[in-house]
């Protein structure tokens, strides 16, 4: 089975058991790492999502893991919120956090740069629209990864 055919697959296996217990399957990947193999369930909820949610979700996701066996190789599961400065994969994602500040990073040098920082403006399915001191338009087909970007919550530090 190929790498998509699997994801498909493992999504449609997981997310009726994410949305079941009230979050929202926010992404999977199966990757290869150091020789062993991670899928990754990233959740997400209003609020965020703590280590008691991802424990609550784990169980019942490996279990249905063991019963359907849909992945022949060996491999550890991880549970776990897609992060403050989380990837945006989709057309859903970028719909949420219009408005915010993004890292876009290039498949290879754009306008002599390898990243570029801004606000999400819009979007549609050619490209992608920023401001930095002026709108920028960058075409899908350049970009290797968007993420958000910012600062956290003041308060929210360790100091």
């Amino acid at each position: 089975m190929k790498k998509q055919e699997l994801l498909e697959k493992l999504n449609q296996l997981i997310e009726p058991i994410v949305t079941g217990l009230g979050y929202e399957l926010y992404h999977i990947e199966y990757k290869k790492e150091d020789g062993e193999y991670y899928l990754r369930v990233y959740i997400d909820k209003e609020g965020g999502i703590n280590l008691s949610d991802c424990e609550r979700v784990s169980r019942p996701v490996s279990d249905m893991l063991d019963i359907e066996d849909p992945i022949p190789d060996s491999y550890y599961l991880e549970v776990s919120s897609p992060g403050i400065f989380r990837e945006l994969f989709n057309d859903k994602h970028l719909e949420k956090h219009i408005g915010s500040t993004v890292k876009i990073v290039f498949n290879c040098v754009f306008n002599g740069k390898k990243s570029l920082t801004g606000n999400l403006r819009a979007f549609d399915n050619e490209n992608i629209y920023i401001n930095t001191d002026d709108q920028i338009k960058v075409p899908r087909e350049k970009i290797k990864s968007i993420s958000l970007e910012g600062s956290l919550k003041e308060g929210n530090t360790n100091e």
